[in-house]
């Protein structure tokens, strides 16, 4: 008899918990991780109901239509919860702004203002999250864009293999849907360089021992990666945007990284 198929877990209550774990054990990114909480509990809900009915694929009118729905609680949400100066900036924004450009910008791939993209980004994520397949597709390199929706990675992380003599893949993780897919060590996700000694790895033991700087000096492009070899309650998406000691040293040597995340870093 065929057995159903298994249910992914849900994302949401782990990234909850670790964002409140870290916004403890890092009064540095204390700000950051309040907003991403108030998210949190707006984008929960989208993505519940695009799982529940799933737009076919290469419908992007109704995910279009689903994330303008989403967009005015984003704005509640970073008001309440949010900087001053970003609260005034959306609310200003979502008054001027013709939504369905800024959405459809986002799901493009096109160039936006961070103000723009964090709206859209944040409206937009959970619905592409839920989908299972056939989300607007990007041009990107062989191997360095997202198998799933064509976008480009936001982090990498490394986990156990189960054998202490192997090493665990190293994956990288989707900016735009949240999807995994294998990439090679010790090439660069932008642009493909493999020469080690162009490739720098940087780190900061004492504070952030589970996360890691990778960059290249021949796209200025850098990664942030998750070793969960370190810390195993590490959650990547939630861990890399408490990154900020990471970021900020990145962009001192003029690395500047393959894509902002959800808070502009």
């Amino acid at each position: 008899m065929e057995q159903p198929a298994a249910v992914a877990p849900s994302p949401w209550p782990a990234r909850r918990r670790r964002a409140e774990q870290l916004r403890v054990r890092y009064p540095f990114a204390a700000e950051v991780l309040t907003l991403y909480l108030a998210l949190l509990d707006v984008q929960e809900p989208a993505f519940e109901a695009a799982v529940a009915r799933p737009p076919e694929a290469g419908d992007d009118t109704t995910r279009s239509r689903l994330a303008r729905e989403l967009l005015p609680r984003v704005v509640e949400a970073t008001v309440a919860a949010g900087p001053p100066a970003l609260a005034e900036s959306v609310v200003a924004r979502f008054h001027s702004a013709d939504v369905d450009d800024l959405v459809g910008r986002w799901l493009r791939g096109a160039e936006q203002a961070v103000v723009d993209r964090y709206l859209a980004r944040a409206s937009c994520a959970p619905v592409l999250e839920a989908m299972p397949a056939g989300a607007t597709t990007l041009t990107g390199g062989e191997g360095r864009s997202c198998p799933r929706c064509g976008g480009l990675p936001q982090l990498f992380y490394s986990a156990a293999s189960g054998d202490p003599l192997v090493t665990g893949p190293k994956r990288l993780v989707c900016a735009r849907c949240a999807a995994e897919w294998i990439h090679p060590r010790m090439v660069c996700a932008a642009c493909g360089e493999e020469t080690s000694s162009r490739l720098p790895v940087y780190s900061e033991a004492e504070q952030l021992p589970h996360l890691r700087i990778e960059g290249c000096d021949t796209c200025k492009r850098y990664l942030i990666g998750v070793d969960l070899r370190r810390d195993a309650a590490a959650v990547p998406v939630v861990d890399e945007l408490a990154a900020l000691p990471l970021d900020l040293y990145a962009k001192e040597r003029g690395l500047s990284k393959v894509v902002p995340n959800l808070m502009g870093m």
